[in-house]
């Protein structure tokens, strides 16, 4: 035992509790006892929540230990609760074991109390870690249905972004920079990107999307995260991002990058209930031999440090050395999963970089990155619509999508590009109008990937059985996880992700209709 345990005993007997410590303390437990006399008493020493065993007499009072019992186990389940009788009694004991008593003993036979706490105990430890590990599976249960509904939320909201700014840049085509209307379209327009970029950010919570590493600046990251940083943390949280001016490369991926920063900010926020300073800052690091041989993780090599710094609570020793264990949480119940930080680790091994944490009780935590610099330009995030007019062209298409406005934008756009544009709402549909087309041969199909009844991908597949040489364009409101579910994101797959442009739209289909 670590630590002296508090043995709440319900009992008559005046010397009881000196008795019990004494057995206790000769087979080398340490211990302190509570007595208690009555119902009321014992119900309130259970509530302040520090008990770690009782031991309670048959009968006390008009309260008897069967009661006790029925009391404990409704409310503290894996608590060690022994009986110890001064009678014997052997039906009472097994109903009390019926009832969840973890032992029984005699008083007399109190050199066997030692033996059956110790007992108790180990017993006790394995019932809490069944129940810590029942909830983590309902935890993770709890997330992977977030995940999904956040995709499937994600799904709806792109489409309707799709329409906001499809519609958007139709307009603005047509009025033209000298109408007195374009700047609100414009307005309108950037705030259905900003809406778009909001909900990519929020997804990198829930989504098990492909790893594509990317060559960033990190000023550029935390440039793009720095309202919603300031979302995250309260108001009394004073943020100050401390940024390296010529910052070097890393090769990473943009939205777990994201991920991490937003873990260790919450983090830090929690650490600082009544408030405090939370410092983020880039610096570009070489690390020699001389101190990469004084025990830190971090080989020799050109880095670019990101560190997360605050002003809360700190961490011990101990502590710290569970800080990256899967389920590992120092927050309340309800409030962590203790899956944040293992997660960052996670993230960023997979980026070849190295996470340290430095931290002192009431003095603070500091969370160092590592990631490796690389001697690449920065690739861009944003697609390019090109310049110029679209393309245009005279070739037979079909759009297969189940959102009725988002169907009508896109052939809406594609016909005022000359194209002949026919229109499905399903994959049954899409082989339905297929089959009966009776003009020139169809040339390109845009299938949303997920719909009812047939999806873009079984029906694309009944189609080339039949026109080997149609092409395909495969466009999507979901996340990564779930196109790859469905198996369409391959290198040689032509794929569109949702919200798009009229711009990029037009481009994407020519594109496709030219090559070979």
């Amino acid at each position: 035992m670590k630590k002296p345990l508090h043995v709440l005993q319900l009992e008559n007997g005046q010397n009881s509790a000196e008795l019990v410590c004494a057995s206790l303390e000769k087979s080398g437990i340490a211990c302190r006892v509570e007595g208690v006399k009555t119902k009321a008493d014992f119900v309130s020493a259970l509530e302040r929540g520090d008990v770690d065993l009782v031991l309670s007499d048959c009968s006390v009072q008009g309260f008897d230990g069967l009661s006790a019992l029925e009391i404990t186990r409704a409310r503290w389940p894996v608590l060690p609760f022994i009986i110890v009788s001064g009678t014997d009694g052997e039906e009472f004991a097994i109903d009390a074991l019926k009832q969840g008593a973890t032992d029984y003993l005699l008083k007399k036979d109190l050199h066997r109390l030692a033996p059956a706490v110790v007992r108790a105990m180990q017993v006790a430890e394995v019932r809490m870690e069944h129940q810590r590990l029942g909830e983590q599976f309902l935890e993770a249960q709890k997330m992977e249905v977030i995940g999904k509904l956040a995709s499937g939320v994600a799904h709806d909201f792109n489409n309707i972004l799709a329409v906001i700014i499809g519609y958007s840049d139709l307009m603005k085509e047509e009025l033209g920079t000298d109408d007195d209307s374009y700047k609100y379209i414009q307005e309108i327009r950037h705030a259905a990107e900003h809406a778009s970029a909001l909900t990519r950010q929020l997804l990198v919570f829930s989504r098990r999307h492909e790893i594509k590493p990317v060559v960033l600046d990190l000023n550029d990251v935390l440039k793009e995260l720095d309202k919603m940083l300031h979302r995250l943390i309260d108001e009394h949280v004073e943020l100050t991002l401390d940024l390296e001016k010529e910052n070097g490369r890393i090769k990473a991926d943009h939205g777990q990058v994201g991920q991490v920063l937003m873990n260790l900010v919450v983090n830090a926020r929690d650490a600082m209930p009544n408030g405090g300073r939370l410092t983020i800052t880039t610096r570009n690091v070489t690390i020699d031999e001389n101190f990469a041989g004084n025990g830190t993780a971090v080989p020799a090599g050109d880095y670019v440090m990101l560190s997360i710094s605050d002003t809360g609570c700190g961490m011990t020793d101990g502590t710290k050395a569970h800080l990256f264990e899967a389920f590992f949480t120092t927050k309340p119940k309800g409030k962590g999963t203790g899956l944040g930080l293992v997660t960052c680790q996670t993230i960023v091994k997979q980026s070849g970089g190295f996470i340290l944490v430095r931290s002192e009780l009431n003095k603070g935590t500091t969370f160092e990155i590592y990631f490796p610099q690389v001697e690449q330009p920065v690739k861009t995030t944003t697609q390019s619509t090109g310049a110029g007019p679209l393309p245009r062209g005279t070739e037979t298409l079909l759009v297969v999508e189940d959102e009725p406005v988002v169907r009508k934008l896109a052939r809406n756009v594609l016909v005022m590009q000359g194209y002949d544009v026919l229109a499905a709402a399903d994959g049954q549909e899409g082989l339905r109008v297929a089959r009966e087309h009776k003009g020139p041969p169809i040339r390109l199909v845009i299938a949303d990937v997920v719909m009812p009844h047939m999806g873009g991908k079984m029906m694309a597949e009944w189609l080339k059985s039949s026109y080997p040489d149609l092409k395909v364009l495969f466009t999507s409101g979901y996340t990564d996880d779930a196109i790859v579910h469905h198996g369409v994101l391959q290198p040689s797959v032509a794929f569109l992700a949702k919200p798009y442009n009229p711009a990029t739209l037009a481009r994407k289909v020519r594109e496709i209709l030219d090559t070979p």
